[in-house]
């Protein structure tokens, strides 16, 4: 079947979404012990810009780290392997669900530690633009991020060098449970960085494409060496709760009726009714196929061997620079 935009946007979406509601079936049986942050309902920013996106650009995010990981192209298998700690899984098993990598498919690293990948996006682009390289870098965060010194150093050299640098931060309102408006005196998230000099937009209603096509114009400006960072705002909705598989609406922080409005704009549905009943049923009939294959692999995976503890740890010396501190 050939693929349109509109096909190729339907089947990341709809594979993203499927595999987090697998997730989150699953995870009630302790076959998933790591902690999972799921992007039910604000999938839309990680598609539409990594569709924008070569496959030699790299990504950086966060701990809720599923739909950038699959949308830049990770292993299905190797996540899913991840999520259950077996030796197959993309870190070895020891990573979990917060920190994913794909160094093939451009993914570099996702954190438990909010903004922690926003100066390692910064740096990753300082080496690019060192070496000549025309690749982008994308660094996606949330809106809690821009309260951590890193988010302004980070923006400030970028900005400074003209880095080939998209940062995209995922609004959904909320630093867990605390509320935008309790943490900052001004919710106008655009001003931060046009106070650098960064051109930036707002992408309101979640639409995927819309999404793709700031990011394209964005991405295309910085490789073509005409503009340095660019700045992109997605509000979003997440529609479970802030760690887990369920939802939190009796929490007491936020209401049902403040996700409704996001889940009538649900950006899954929008690109399917882009799309012919014939194509999305074909699309949706492969992504189903793989991802049963995806968990039938980590369920029949070996767990790492217990020589695996003793790997892929540092430990200093005793004789390095550090020793004169004992």
């Amino acid at each position: 079947m050939p693929t349109t935009l509109n096909s190729r946007l339907y089947r990341a979406l709809f594979r993203i979404r499927r595999v987090e509601e697998a997730i989150a079936e699953i995870y009630p049986t302790d076959k998933i012990q790591s902690p999972i942050h799921l992007s039910i309902g604000q999938e839309a920013p990680s598609v539409g810009v990594c569709e924008a996106l070569d496959p030699a650009d790299v990504v950086f995010g966060t701990y809720r780290s599923h739909a950038l990981y699959l949308a830049k192209g990770g292993d299905l298998k190797a996540m899913i392997a991840e999520l259950y700690g077996k030796a197959a899984g993309c870190a070895g098993g020891k990573g979990g669900s917060m920190h994913m990598i794909d160094r093939a498919a451009g993914v570099m690293g996702t954190s438990a530690v909010v903004g922690s990948t926003i100066p390692q996006a910064v740096g990753f682009a300082w080496g690019l633009r060192l070496q000549g390289k025309t690749a982008v870098v994308a660094s996606f965060f949330g809106d809690g991020a821009l309260e951590e010194g890193a988010f302004h150093e980070s923006m400030n050299f970028a900005a400074l060098k003209r880095l080939p640098v998209l940062f995209v931060c995922e609004n959904n309102f909320y630093a867990i449970h605390s509320r935008r408006e309790s943490r900052q005196p001004s919710t106008d998230i655009l001003e931060r960085a046009r106070a650098y000099g960064m051109p930036a937009a707002r992408i309101d209603d979640g639409d995927v494409l819309k999404i793709y096509e700031v990011a394209r114009d964005a991405v295309d400006a910085m490789r073509a060496g005409t503009s340095g960072p660019r700045f992109l705002e997605c509000p979003v909705y997440r529609w479970r709760e802030h760690v887990g598989p369920r939802e939190d609406f009796d929490a007491g922080y936020r209401s049902r009726e403040e996700a409704e409005p996001w889940i009538r704009l649900d950006p899954v549905k929008r690109a399917g009714e882009r799309l012919s009943p014939e194509v999305r049923g074909t699309v949706e009939e492969e992504v189903l196929v793989e991802i049963r294959q995806a968990f039938e692999f980590a369920e029949r995976s070996p767990f790492p061997d217990a020589d695996a503890l003793y790997t892929d740890v540092f430990k200093e010396s005793g004789h390095g620079a550090l020793a004169h501190l004992r």
